[in-house]
């Protein structure tokens, strides 16, 4: 953080750009609150300052470091234009009909107003994970930021970390299929394609093998709703917990699939952004250490 003490009495705004900021820095800075007058969040870039007052500008880095105490959310990585959280498992990523609150969108939308003090504050949807996947998710802050990202969105790079049933005989592979979704909601493989159907591919590699189960690293080639679960019903090894693809096994109490890394280009400054976390701890455990004793055992997607 940078400190600063008034000498004389001016505007909050008047005085940050004496001492360098520009105009819209200065505004942008108190619209995020990260501008304190006397140890006060300051509301105004037109707050009038006595002589003495004591102005503190917080660094991005502190913002971000701010911004992980969202309740219910990891807040990850946050900038003007992008915000990226850890989503929970069990939490929708938007409402549906049934659901208006309990729902990341909801929260993470809730605890920016509450920040900025503005109901003007609003974030926009990118992509999307099913409420039972863990994992990387990705909000724009504005419109042209939510644009961009979507435009570009097939050159995302999005790896998973999935448990299934039983061990695939490959241990590298690739699904393709064309995807249909059936009134009931329900995504399944068709072997033609047509106007309903969308072409999907997943690559695996299996990681982690156990006497029930494997752990994959799997990477989308395409992003459709439910692509992996359906892929890996389609092999044979459904992602465990996942009861309506013909799972028969729940080791977890939750759905075996987690979002552990996402690369994209910023929508505005243009770099390579790129996130990986880890692993929820349950899913280690189900693979004891020994399977590890290996030298050459291969690396795990994110925690292993």
């Amino acid at each position: 953080m940078k400190k600063m003490v008034a000498k004389e009495g001016m505007s909050l705004l008047s005085f940050l750009t004496e001492c360098g900021y520009s105009k819209k820095k200065v505004k942008q800075l108190v619209k995020h609150r990260a501008v304190l007058v006397s140890f006060m969040t300051a509301k105004r870039h037109d707050h009038p300052l006595l002589p003495g007052d004591e102005v503190i500008v917080k660094t991005e880095k502190e913002m971000s470091q701010e911004g992980h105490q969202c309740p219910g959310l990891e807040i990850v990585y946050e900038d003007e234009d992008v915000i990226v959280i850890n989503k929970p498992a069990g939490l929708l990523t938007i409402a549906t009909e049934k659901e208006k609150i309990r729902t990341a969108y909801y929260k993470l939308t809730a605890y920016l107003r509450e920040r900025s003090g503005s109901r003007e504050q609003r974030i926009f949807i990118v992509h999307r994970l099913d409420r039972d996947t863990s994992g990387l998710l990705v909000f724009a802050k504005n419109e042209s930021a939510q644009r961009t990202l979507q435009d570009n969105w097939p050159a995302v790079d999005k790896k998973y970390a999935a448990i299934v049933e039983g061990v695939p005989k490959e241990k590298t592979g690739q699904v393709a299929s064309h995807l249909r979704e059936a009134k009931s909601l329900r995504v399944y493989s068709v072997r033609d394609s047509d106007e309903e159907s969308r072409y999907s591919v997943t690559s695996y590699e299996v990681m982690k093998e156990g006497s029930d189960c494997a752990l994959l690293d799997i990477a989308l080639e395409t992003g459709r709703k439910n692509q992996i679960r359906v892929h890996m019903a389609d092999i044979g090894h459904p992602v465990v917990g996942d009861k309506k693809y013909g799972a028969k096994t729940d080791p977890l109490g939750r759905l075996g699939l987690h979002a552990y890394h996402l690369a994209f280009d910023h929508p505005t400054m243009g770099k390579r952004l790129e996130f990986q976390i880890k692993m929820p701890g349950k899913f280690s455990m189900l693979f004891p250490k020994k399977s590890e004793s290996n030298g050459d055992a291969p690396k795990s997607p994110a925690a292993i």
